[in-house]
């Protein structure tokens, strides 16, 4: 019952948000504070799935300028848990073939999301210039994957260097996003999913282009991201391991 619950509320949910959606898109198209209106309300979607987001943020340290923000990216669920992290003036950087995805496609789109394409090395990194050019020109931080794939609880994988190129290009830090570990605990049917927490940590300048190895570099923030991430299934302890064993019964 829960679940057919769950599954009513998410297709009017997806529909009231895409139609709300698209037409603030045709009134303000790729506005710089459309993606995290959007993002916020799929964070507040949350609920529907009986899961509790909690986001920390930095201490002692203000973003309150364009970075590129790299989060660990786990399942389908990110979409409604991650997204409630989403800073203003910030991007998004997804596959070319999301635009043909119906209504969804469009939005993501008009938002002011920048597409690549993946299958075309030559393309992807026309486009990665021109999101570091966005970023000086238009003062906007860009949000990236930089697994560039569901990790599905493997673990955090290793990191495609797209994101630093873009980082070092536009000459912004980086800021780690660490959410905790999700993979096998939702289940449909059940009414407390538990627990998520998403933590922001403080920008990291990168160092200069003379003295730096990019790829060094991208290890360093793994291995940060990777210890973080231990830290926060730590913290949510017992939570986390109640909620896999009850949706492997």
């Amino acid at each position: 019952m829960i679940a057919v619950v769950r599954i009513i509320l998410l297709v009017l949910f997806f529909l009231l948000s895409t139609v709300a959606g698209l037409l603030i898109c045709l009134v303000r198209p790729f506005h710089a504070n459309n993606v995290r209106i959007f993002s916020h309300w799929y964070g507040w979607a949350a609920w529907i799935f009986g899961i509790k987001v909690e986001v920390r943020k930095y201490q002692g340290a203000d973003i309150g300028q364009p970075c590129v923000y790299i989060a660990n990216h786990q399942n389908n669920l990110d979409l409604f848990t991650i997204s409630n992290a989403v800073e203003s003036r910030t991007v998004t950087i997804g596959k070319k073939s999301l635009r043909y995805v119906p209504f969804f496609g469009q939005l993501y789109w008009l938002s002011g999301n920048i597409l690549i394409d993946r299958n075309n090395k030559s393309k992807a990194l026309t486009t990665m210039l021109a999101a570091a050019e966005r970023i000086r020109r238009d003062n906007l931080s860009v949000w990236m994957f930089p697994e560039g794939t569901r990790s599905y609880g493997r673990g955090l994988l290793p990191f495609k260097m797209g994101a630093f190129h873009i980082a070092m290009e536009a000459a912004v830090p980086l800021v780690p996003v660490c959410m905790s570990s999700t993979h096998g605990q939702f289940k449909l049917n059940r009414w407390n999913n538990g627990k998520v927490i998403v933590q922001l940590l403080a920008p990291v300048p990168l160092p200069d282009k003379e003295q730096m190895n990019i790829r060094q570099f991208a290890e360093n923030m793994h291995q940060q991201m990777k210890a973080q991430i231990a830290l926060l299934d730590s913290e949510l302890g017992n939570d986390y391991t109640a909620s896999i064993n009850a949706a492997k019964e």
